[in-house]
């Protein structure tokens, strides 16, 4: 019995041995698995359970305008959200979300969004963002449980609509979309810091540890004037509405230095409440619109003319026949004239007589004189999306093209690309890329400046004998509306025929109405283009862009403390006995 129950007690043993020593090595496995295999997944979860990595967002900087007037600043704002308990029933939590739905006036698309995480148990739950504080105030009076506050900064606008498209937008996480907030979101936004969040088992914050300190955005001042930018808005609207036009542009400069003095675009918003689809708002007409230019583009015609020396001031053009045709086309004036000098083309804005001052050009030095002007590429402002225009190659050009472009068809344009061409006759032949923002404020002490661009694109003596002859353009020819009381004024006209691709020919009833120019003429102070899209009844540029230019440039130099000029006295045209107007 003695020797049975022995073995029965060794098998025993040996097979609780091999059980345990089973069990010790799964033991050891599932250890390796644990604290080898599983312990980056684990120790993840486990901070993801106790500590949390938030961004700490900068101030964004503030825009000014150039004369310190605020254009754009971030304020502080509260925003909601709501962290629900995996196990507080969905019912209650329903509740809560329409208390927040009342007090916040929530729409049915945010209402859903925020339903769909619920349902999903999302730990974090955004309800609305950057509240107003009567808003905030509300939402506290509910004391809901799980319901926490996290202050973020705010995009404001001042002044609304001012400046809309030029400024520009930014999304609700203040990350530049479009305009200045686009093109400078790197220098505005500053850089983001970093800070840990601590939280105990029941998941309580209790200790915040910075772990990058954020650098708040640096600040911009524009080359923008508030009250001219304000004036150029206001005249725009009112002319818009008047003509019951499509859209509208102007943008004013300062032709010595290319600095963008305002930039009004119509229709416009307030960036405060941007619509929900913000593509207006995103593209700025003035430099993102291409368009056939017309007459006004009749100055780069006769700087190519008298800078290749094709032809002199006495030289006479007939345009009797009222009429012109070239390969099978025929171009019109919009009423008959007779012999016109060379001066006088451009005063009345003949089609004719341009024609065939392009025609003595030729085709080569038209080609030319247009690219040094810098069409068909971009002028370079600091805005983004710039369009450069559509400007055929040489090899592409019909037996038309030469006529054509010479009073401003085959060719697409921007607005700022003519105030450029027209700065360039202002500034004595020297282009400047023209510019939105004066200056960075790296600090207080060290202001960092935009460098000025030039080139010169023309003589000097070619530039003042046209600024003479659009000086005629606004006494006596097409741009009379223009004329402002004790100033001269330098400019040119312009009614181009829309492109009606459906019927595959020119619209008779379809035009944009431009003007381009300068003032005072001597001193050259401010320059314009006004661009009016489709307007109805009266469409002509002398009669619907033309009182705008004059609209608008009379309280700009009366803001400006511009004194009135003296008649002015043709010291270029006496010195090279030109005297032309004499006649």
């Amino acid at each position: 019995m003695s020797i049975t129950y022995q073995k029965k007690t060794h098998i025993r043993t040996v097979i609780l041995a091999f059980f345990f020593m089973i069990w010790l090595t799964g033991l050891t496995i599932r250890l390796i698995q644990l604290q080898i295999f599983e312990h980056p997944r684990l120790k993840a979860e486990v901070l993801e359970q106790t500590q949390n990595m938030d961004t700490i967002h900068p101030k964004r900087g503030t825009i000014y305008d150039r004369s310190g007037n605020i254009l754009a600043r971030s304020l502080p704002r509260q925003s909601v959200y709501y962290t629900p308990h995996k196990a507080e029933p969905y019912h209650l939590r329903l509740e809560k979300i329409n208390k927040l739905q009342k007090v916040l006036n929530l729409s049915e698309y945010e209402l859903q969004k925020i339903r769909k995480r619920t349902e999903r148990n999302t730990p974090f739950i955004w309800i609305k963002r950057k509240i107003n504080p009567e808003k905030e105030e509300r939402v506290k009076e509910l004391s809901l449980s799980r319901v926490y506050f996290k202050e973020e900064n705010k995009r404001f606008y001042p002044h609304g609509k001012l400046a809309a498209h030029l400024l520009g937008r930014v999304n609700i996480d203040e990350v530049g979309a479009s305009g200045i907030e686009y093109k400078y979101n790197s220098i505005l936004e500053g850089k983001k810091g970093k800070h840990l969040i601590l939280r105990d088992a029941k998941k309580r914050e209790y200790r915040f540890e910075t772990l990058k300190e954020p650098e708040v955005g640096k600040d911009l001042v524009l080359t923008i004037d508030e009250t001219i930018q304000y004036c150029a808005e206001k005249e725009l609207e009112r002319a818009i509405l008047k003509t019951e036009a499509d859209w509208g542009t102007v943008v004013i400069s300062q032709p010595s230095t290319g600095e963008i003095l305002a930039m009004a675009n119509y229709p416009t918003c307030d960036l405060n409440n941007p619509p929900p689809m913000p593509l207006t708002l995103d593209r700025n007409r003035a430099i993102h619109h291409n368009f056939e230019p017309g007459s006004i583009f009749k100055i780069v015609t006769a700087s190519a003319a008298l800078e290749a020396k094709k032809v002199t001031l006495s030289d006479s053009f007939d345009c009797s026949k009222g009429s012109i045709h070239i390969a099978g086309k025929t171009i019109r004036d919009y009423e008959r004239f007779g012999i016109l000098s060379f001066p006088e083309v451009i005063i009345h804005s003949s089609n004719v007589g341009t024609i065939q001052i392009g025609q003595s050009l030729g085709e080569d030095i038209l080609y030319e004189t247009i690219k040094t002007f810098g069409f068909g590429q971009k002028t370079g402002i600091d805005l983004p999306a710039e369009e450069k225009g559509i400007f055929r190659s040489l090899y592409n050009w019909s037996q038309i093209s030469t006529a054509s472009l010479s009073i401003g068809y085959e060719i697409s344009v921007t607005a700022i690309q003519m105030l450029q061409a027209i700065n360039a006759i202002a500034n004595k032949g020297v282009i400047i890329t023209p510019r939105v923002v004066k200056k960075i404020l790296i600090s207080p002490d060290e202001p960092k400046e935009n460098p000025l661009q030039r080139r010169r694109i023309i003589s000097e003596e070619t530039a003042s004998i046209l600024a003479l002859i659009l000086q005629k353009a606004v006494q006596k020819g097409t741009g009379i509306a223009a004329q402002i009381e004790g100033y001269k004024v330098a400019g040119k006209t312009g009614t181009a025929q829309k492109f009606n691709p459906s019927l595959g020919r020119y619209s008779s009833t379809s035009h944009i109405s431009s003007f381009v120019g300068f003032v005072p003429a001597e001193s050259r102070t401010i320059s314009m283009i006004v661009i009016i899209d489709e307007p109805k009844g009266k469409y002509s540029g002398g009669k619907i862009a033309a009182p705008v230019f004059r609209d608008i440039a009379r309280q700009v130099l009366r803001y400006l403390r511009i004194p009135k000029q003296e008649e002015y006295k043709k010291t270029i045209l006496a010195k090279s006995s030109l005297r032309w107007d004499e006649r």
